[in-house]
């Protein structure tokens, strides 16, 4: 392969466009002045990107520029060098073609690199160019905890073999910055790996053979480690302690929570434990702290469905329900509401369990059942408070819900969340909870209710053609006209970690009240409410806004079939 020269590289800039013959003499000045290579003077004074001087490079060289973007990473492939091998040569490898490899490098004119690379491969390699910044963030996700988890996982196996099987609990109550602990490295692995892949919880279940660690990442699970049972037992221990919860309790569950923290993002575990015929199962919830919360404008919900909310929470007194199954984004939207609201002049008291997220300026109150510290007890302190906006993290039960009805009608503005189906539904499932008609009538200002859809992955989004079925039901709900549904589904690459997806986007309908509604309600004639509910919502349901996402070719058909489904239970 020929080296090119630096003058040959600028006069190719300069052709492409990427640079004026001013920038280029300026810079070959400065290179002649410090002897700095004329690529790293051009990248540091800003002149060209890294981007264009790799495509020149790579023209020049007569080789291909990769784009790693855009390209299908393969993890497998990829792994062939070790993350420490991969970063001294700064390269990549990205396709295995039998009898040789295509690599990619930073720096393709480094010819000792890629001899040494072939040698180590016993291969043959073809050259591609990559730019530094795709290499290092394609290495940062690739080689990512997985190797880290299963070495951590096997050096608590050894030590339990040092110690006959024998858990020394003494020795596991210290602090949780013990470094030299590998139960306490693989649990912040663990919890590294997690906070890098998103997730929103970590099971940990021992089976009969094996322990299995899941990730869930946007609604589904994963598995991510199978390692051997007996590291369950030190493996609980100090998640208990972490948790304050009882070590010596293993025939009852147990609730805790602790928080972490990685890098210079605080994360907040909720943890679950459930006795289990192999041991303790334990599922944590992860809470980002160091995110921040959902703003309105980015959740997803319709821009003229956005107004009318942020409108209708800003009233004086009144009821607003957030309704839908549980995982629905319900606390995501009743805490972006909060935010609009937090205001110095204004008094907010919210009611929770569990608190999720702490908003500075607000007064958050943990239920606690076990002393009897209910939904309910809570609000009747709440109004001795003399609060402006009151929160119920959920109404579960006749007295909370007239609670907070009466709340609203004495000039509370009340938030709550409500388990139903659709927004139509949900007066009649207050009715059901013994909530007179009245109360509803006079005090229910407004109920959104909301489902989350997977995003099919933007790198590996391809069309496709649904099958009979599916296109049956799809006609079902869109009509027949077909044709400008642009139908996608991801293939699955190194980004969206083989899934097809990446993040979930919200999908809403909101029923606001209005003179008849509140007369059929008042009625007590549910059916009627339904009716003229459906017709006031038209075609802003869940079901539409799910099928717009097929339509526009940013979710499946599939994960549509799962709202609409779920709406018409």
């Amino acid at each position: 392969m020929a080296v090119i020269k630096a003058a040959q590289v600028g006069a190719a800039l300069i052709e492409e466009g990427f640079l004026t013959e001013e920038k280029l003499a300026e810079a070959l000045a400065e290179q002649q002045r410090t002897g700095r290579l004329l690529g790293r003077v051009l990248l540091d004074n800003l002149y060209v990107t890294e981007e264009q001087l790799a495509k020149v490079i790579a023209a020049q060289q007569g080789i291909v520029f990769v784009d790693l973007r855009r390209f299908d990473v393969s993890p497998e492939i990829v792994q062939i060098l070790t993350e420490i091998q991969a970063r001294r040569f700064h390269a990549i490898i990205l396709e295995d073609r039998g009898d040789h490899y295509v690599v990619g490098f930073v720096d393709p004119s480094d010819l000792r690199a890629q001899d040494d690379l072939s040698r180590l491969l016993g291969k043959p390699i073809d050259v591609a160019v990559i730019t530094s910044e795709q290499f290092s963030k394609t290495a940062d996700r690739i080689y990512r905890k997985t190797e880290q988890i299963d070495e951590y996982a096997k050096e608590v196996e050894r030590d339990l073999e040092r110690e006959s099987g024998v858990v020394d609990l003494g020795h596991m109550d210290v602090a949780i910055d013990d470094m030299d602990a590998p139960v306490v490295k693989l649990l912040q692995t663990i919890f590294e790996e997690a906070a890098h892949m998103r997730a929103s919880d970590v099971h940990i279940e021992p089976q009969d053979k094996k322990l299995v660690v899941r990730f869930r990442i946007d609604g589904t699970l994963h598995p991510q480690l199978e390692a051997d049972p007996k590291i369950s037992s030190p493996l609980m221990v100090r998640l208990k302690l972490m948790a304050g919860l009882d070590i010596g309790e293993k025939r009852l569950p147990q609730d805790g929570r602790f928080a972490i923290r990685t890098g210079s993002n605080r994360i907040d575990i909720r943890m679950s434990t459930l006795p289990t015929q192999h041991g303790e199962s334990v599922v944590m919830r992860l809470l980002m702290q160091g995110r921040g919360l959902l703003d309105l404008d980015k959740s997803g919900m319709p821009a003229h469905m956005v107004g009318k909310f942020r409108s209708i929470i800003q009233s004086p007194h009144g009821i607003v329900l957030v309704t839908g199954p549980t995982g629905s984004g319900k606390s995501t939207t009743l805490y972006a509401a909060l935010q609009e609201l937090n205001q110095p002049n204004v008094k907010i008291l919210t009611c929770e369990d569990p608190v999720e997220y702490r908003i500075p300026g607000i007064n958050q109150v943990q239920v606690n059942e076990k002393i009897e510290f209910t939904f309910a007890r809570v609000l009747r302190s709440f109004l001795r408070q003399d609060p402006d906006i009151l929160l119920v993290g959920e109404i579960r039960d006749q007295e909370t819900a007239q609670i907070a009805a009466r709340a609203a009608m004495t000039g509370h503005m009340v938030l709550s969340s409500l388990h139903t189906n659709d927004a139509a539904s949900t007066p009649a499932r207050l009715l059901d909870m013994g909530v007179p008609s009245y109360m509803i009538a006079s005090s229910l200002l407004a109920v959104v209710s909301q489902r989350l859809l997977r995003v099919i992955c933007d790198y590996c989004s391809e069309p496709y053609r649904p099958g009979h079925d599916q296109i049956e039901w799809f006609k079902h709900y869109q009509g027949d006209d077909v044709s400008t549904a642009d139908f996608r589904y991801g293939v699955g690459c190194s980004r969206c970690n083989g899934v097809g997806f990446t993040g979930r986007v919200g999908v809403y309908e909101m029923l606001e009240m209005t003179a008849p509604l509140a007369a059929a309600i008042h009625k007590g004639d549910a059916v009627q409410f339904e009716h003229l509910a459906r017709e006031q919502m038209g075609s802003g349901t869940l079901d539409r806004q799910a099928l717009d996402l097929v339509v526009k070719g940013k979710t499946t058909i599939a994960e549509a079939m799962t709202v609409v489904a779920s709406a018409e239970i």
